[in-house]
This record gives C-alpha cells, structure tokens and sequence, in this order.
C-alpha cells in the first residue's frame, strides 16, 4: 500500500504533525525495505535453468502476498512445487480456492521464463495424488521465448486510483483475448457498487478483518523481516505510524478515526476505476483454478505491455457465508451458462507502483 502526500495530509489533518514528527525522526529520509526487495533484483542471476526460472517465479501475484509455494529440485531436469501448509486464508477462502489460483501464477511465470532463455517446461498437475506435490515440471532444451516474459519485471498489481481516461476499445479487444472486459458505463457502474459494498462486507466482519490484519507488515523493519502479507510502508506511513494514526490496533478497530479514514481512501481507489476485467471457468476444480491462475498472470502482463493497470478486486468472489448475497450477484453479472468466476480486477490507467517484497528463492527451497 502506497499513499500521496496528499491523501497522508487529509489522514493527518493538515502538516503539522508531518513535519513534527519527521523533524523527531531522520531515519525517515530512507524507508525503502530494500532487502525485502532484493529477490527482484536476483531474477535471472543462476546458472542452473531451473533455479533460474524459479528466481523469475516467485515474483508473481498471489493472494495476499502470501507466497504460498515450496520447490524441490528433482533430478537434473525437473522441480515440484508444492503447497506450504501455513500459508492460508481459511476466514476468507476457506476452500483454497485463491491459494490455488496463487500457484497457476507461479506456474505459468516459471514456463515463460524458462522459455525465455530457450527451455520448455512439461508441466505435470498432482503427480502423486492430492497429498503430494501440486506439479511437477520438467525442463528440456528446445523453447522459443514468449513475448510476455519480456514484462515479468514491469509488472504490478496497482492499489491507486486510476486515471478517468477511458480504456481504449482497441485495447480492450486485445485483452479479450485473456479475460472479460467490461468498459460500457452501466456494468462499470454496477462493478463499483459491487466491488465497495463487498469490500466493506470483508471489513465490517471482525474475523475476517483481522485476518487482513494479521498479515500486515508495518514498516521497514517487519517488511524485511518477513516480506509477506500486506506491506504498510514508505516515508510517509510510516510517519503515520510514528503519529499513532497507523498501528495494528487502529487497523483493527473500526471505530478509529484512523480505520475509518482509511476506509475513505480505499472508497475512493475503488471507484476510481475506468474498466474491469474478469476470469471465468466452466467449473471450478483445483485443475480449473490453476488454469485461472495462469490465465490471470498472463493477462497482467499483457496488461504491463500495453501500459494499463490491474488491480484484483475479488473480495465478492469469496466463499464465507457474510459475503454470500456479492458473491451471486457477481455471478449474475458476470457468469453464463454456470461458469465460476474466478477472478476479478479494476483495468485502467495508474501510476508505477513500488516492487512487492518477496521471500528469496533459498527461503522457499526444499532442497538444493
């Protein structure tokens, strides 16, 4: 999460403490948890291909930034990639269903990358049943690269507020190639609706807003020390945080001038939203949510080709009994002939946001 100046003024009431409590604190001038960062700067630097497209993998999008995945080297061609077991988010998917589209990202951003440096992958689902790993991929010579690994590092998942510059038509129609996309006025309006009052179901119930809680990371120091989950960071937050406006507890309590001003904030990201995009699956086995998931990362980069932003918003596509009456009217909008809809993002304009931390590629082998 990144807030302007602005929208950190507004939260503040005005410069005073800002500046106060900047003047108490130098170590503000520099807030980039840069070692969080650092597995992005390692992409692509091992001479084994396997180790090399997983260095390129574990930059994809998943839910919540978990990271949920562990890799095994196997042979002297092949990695399995299983689940981690402590990564889930059983208030607000409660089937895996998010986690599982989590490791189809990761899975389609490893075949590109290895193809961009000339190897196929045989990707093998569930090799050993339900108990073992998720895939199993196998590395040979012989891959001509594909044009979308080439936006791997321009990726990124946008929380501001877009731009009211519509999504060209010409563009839209590229991106049906991916996904849904709906830009006329009364889908897009309905969307908003939608996507606000879903988002405030999630934050009006208690056990599932604390479980975003839980996996917030406020400041530098807990960004890099576990670079997962929701990172609240930056020299502006954490001047907040340092003003008592920003804190676990105020994050946890409705009732807080600060909760609530942050509610305010994401209102306004929310709305400010030009076009929307949508995956659908004709069911919705673990088979189809990785497929989803590989859908959904090829479709962001191709929205990073095109200079557009993409955000999930899949808040009212969750399976917990509070969120029940969103999740059906996102399926009447969206879905036909019973598809599940699996995903669901904010499409348009927007600034480049900061790199999300990750996990290094050592801290999630198994092996090797």
């Amino acid at each position: 999460m990144t807030l302007s100046r602005r929208k950190v003024l507004t939260v503040i009431g005005g410069g005073s403490v800002l500046a106060a409590t900047a003047s108490a604190a130098g170590f503000l001038t520099s807030r980039t948890p840069h070692d969080a960062r650092a597995p992005w700067e390692a992409a692509g630097s091992y001479a084994d291909p396997r180790l090399n497209a997983l260095s390129f993998a574990l930059l994809a999008p998943n839910p919540h930034n978990l990271q949920p995945w562990l890799v095994a080297l196997k042979g002297d061609d092949a990695v399995t990639l299983w689940r981690d077991p402590d990564k889930a988010l059983p208030q607000t998917d409660p089937d895996d269903r998010q986690i599982i589209i989590g490791m189809g990202c990761f899975l389609e951003q490893l075949v590109l990358a290895a193809g961009s440096t000339g190897y196929s992958v045989d990707l093998s689902l569930w090799p050993d049943g339900e108990q073992g790993p998720i895939a199993q991929a196998v590395f040979t010579d012989g891959a001509e690269a594909d044009p979308l690994a080439r936006q791997i590092m321009q990726r990124r998942s946008c929380k501001e507020p877009f731009e009211p510059t519509p999504v060209p038509a010409s563009l839209a129609n590229e991106l049906e190639l991916y996904a849904d996309v709906y830009t006329d006025a009364r889908t897009v309006e309905a969307l908003k609706t939608l996507t606000w009052q879903a988002w405030m179901t999630e934050a009006d119930t208690p056990r599932t807003l604390q479980e975003s809680v839980d996996l917030m990371r406020f400041g530098k120091s807990e960004i890099n020390a576990n670079p997962d989950g929701i990172d609240l960071g930056g020299p502006f937050l954490e001047t907040l945080m340092l003003a008592g406006v920003v804190s676990r507890r105020v994050q946890s309590d409705p009732q807080s001038a600060g909760f609530r001003q942050g509610v305010e904030i994401y209102r306004e990201m929310l709305h400010a939203t030009p076009a929307y995009a949508a995956l659908t699956s004709l069911a919705n086995t673990p088979a189809d949510q990785i497929e989803a998931g590989r859908r959904w990362l090829r479709l962001n980069l191709k929205c990073a080709e095109l200079g557009l932003a993409l955000h999930p918003v899949s808040q009212c596509l969750q399976e917990f009994a509070e969120m029940k009456p969103h999740y059906d009217r996102a399926h009447s909008l969206l879905s036909t002939d019973g598809k599940t809809v699996q995903m669901l993002g904010r499409l348009g304009y927007g600034p480049l946001t900061p790199r999300t931390p990750r996990w290094p590629l050592e801290a999630k082998m198994m092996n090797g």
